[in-house]
């Protein structure tokens, strides 16, 4: 096969940060190629690129032997290349259709056909298995469902080179195995598919050749992935080995510091209930739409609670607000950094001190040199990759993001249960390693931790006990000597009818 895509001596600097310097491989028609590479390694940077959202410093982009001279998005969607971004890009209040169909919806003399519109996108939902109504308002759905809708975009497209950066972040096991089919459907039709994921299960079994980046620099390129080991990959990756990424550390636990009776919302109406020790780490694991993170709004009061109880030792909180939530020693990591998490367009140090500025702010006059003293302290204490603490925060990557979100909440005076959702979407297994260590600290220190997460290796190594949610209720409650991912698997999915129809998988 032909090379098809070729990156030639790509450059991109900001301000203080050489993003790419000199990259330079070629992916060949018909190819998934892997792209991986730790948070900050360039890989979003060289994606922008690609997309047309940034333009490089030096260097050229070739597309079936012909060089690409980008001045927009647009001009990249006209050349064929399609980006589905990690961070969604749609329009939360129009509709599934509408999103699909944005910038060139069908029609004469400006008025939009609505009937074409509606039936040509159901008609290519349901050939790619997509079970989604066309009239549904994008902000409805899930973040998976969201997800589905990008793919569908640039299925709709027909696209020539797509780039999927970490597609399956948000997808439940069955979402994932429809795009790994339209991945392989893509392939036999000659597109090119660059495949950007921290997932090493899901680079092995799709692609055909890697790319890994450290640093900004390329750092190896393999035109054949069956010569690679995985060890080989996190090597190149980190620029150093890592032997146990969950680094779990046993702790002795305290009296009960969190407690929650019976609560329920329009979003959850069963009732549940748990409570955490303190220097605890619980877990909630379930698969999409179990309720997991419509509980964590609900104790953090992001969410009306319809009944129930939530008490900060022994002393209730009425969270009906996020901060009731934060005054009475609850704070939230949500599973959405970027509409929920950071304030997009602010710096670091504004984002680290949103909260607790107001205890160091007399008579609300804010104080920059207060301001900026908390965001050195935590950007050294928690090694945010970042060469200014004005650093806007949408410039950072989704590992160091959560940083700040984690810095915003260790700043915070009196916190006592921190309620973190997904923390490792779309983060490096480096960054992973550094984010596990915090919880390990902070647990340490007597506070209680709710991790939520889809990825039950995650759940399984980190956590010292384990709540299973299915279909908005706990289904099992199981301590860490009890780890059974078949158990696990068996609690999670509701027409399962034993745990002896799961595969036997080993979780490292």
């Amino acid at each position: 096969m032909q090379d098809f895509l070729e990156f030639k001596a790509i450059s991109k600097g900001y301000p203080g940060v050489q993003a790419l310097a000199d990259v330079s491989f070629s992916v060949k028609k018909g190819a998934v190629h892997g792209l991986m590479g730790e948070n900050g390694a360039g890989k979003s940077t060289l994606i922008r690129v690609l997309s047309g959202d940034q333009s490089a410093d030096n260097g050229e982009i070739s597309i079936d032997g012909s060089t690409q001279h980008y001045r927009s998005v647009r001009d990249a969607f006209d050349a064929g290349v399609i980006v589905i971004h990690q961070e969604l890009q749609l329009v939360p209040e129009l509709t599934v259709a509408e999103n699909l169909w944005l910038g060139r919806f069908p029609g004469k003399a400006g008025v939009i056909d609505r009937s074409r519109l509606t039936n040509v996108v159901r008609e290519k939902l349901s050939e790619i298995g997509i079970e989604i109504e066309p009239g549904a308002k994008v902000a409805s759905l899930s973040i998976g469902e969201r997800q589905m809708v990008e793919i569908a975009k640039a299925v709709m497209a027909d696209a020539r080179v797509i780039a999927l950066d970490e597609p399956t972040s948000s997808l439940s096991s069955r979402e994932s195995e429809i795009l790994f089919s339209l991945i392989e459907r893509l392939r036999s039709q000659g597109k090119v598919i660059l495949y950007v994921s921290h997932r090493l299960d899901e680079i092995f079994r799709l692609c055909d050749s890697l790319t890994v980046l450290r640093d900004g620099k390329l750092a190896a390129h393999h035109a054949d992935i069956t010569a690679v080991t995985r060890e080989q990959i996190i090597s190149e990756m980190v620029g150093r080995e890592i032997s146990n990424i969950w680094g779990y550390r046993p702790r002795e636990f305290g009296e009960v510091r969190l407690e929650v009776k019976d609560i329920a919302g329009r979003k959850l109406r069963t009732p549940i209930r748990f409570s955490v020790r303190q220097g605890e780490i619980l877990g909630f694991f379930g698969l999409i739409g179990a309720g997991r993170s419509e509980m964590t709004r609900l104790v953090y009061g992001a969410d009306t609670r319809s009944q129930g109880t939530v008490s900060v030792d022994g002393v209730e909180v009425v969270a009906d607000s996020p901060p009731h939530a934060i005054r009475g020693g609850i704070v939230l990591c949500p599973e959405d950094r970027k509409f929920d998490g950071i304030v997009q367009g602010r710096s670091i140090e504004e984002n680290m001190a949103i909260s607790s500025r107001r205890h160091f702010s007399p008579f609300g006059i804010l104080q920059p040199k207060k301001e900026a003293e908390l965001a050195e302290q935590f950007i050294a204490k928690l090694r945010v990759r970042t060469p200014s603490r004005k650093q806007d925060i949408v410039n950072l990557s989704g590992g160091n993001q959560q940083k700040v979100i984690l810095g915003r909440w260790l700043s915070e005076q009196g916190v006592k249960v921190l309620i973190i959702d997904e923390p490792t979407r779309g983060i490096d297994v480096g960054a992973k390693s550094e984010i596990y260590e915090i919880l390990y600290e902070l647990a340490a220190q007597g506070m209680a931790i709710v991790v939520v997460s889809s990825e039950l290796p995650e759940v399984m190594g980190i956590t010292d006990r384990i709540v299973v949610m299915c279909q908005g209720r706990v289904a099992a409650n199981i301590e860490r000597d009890d780890f059974d991912e078949r158990r696990i698997l068996a609690a999670a999915l509701p027409d399962v009818a034993n745990a002896s129809e799961l595969p036997n998988q080993q979780v490292q």
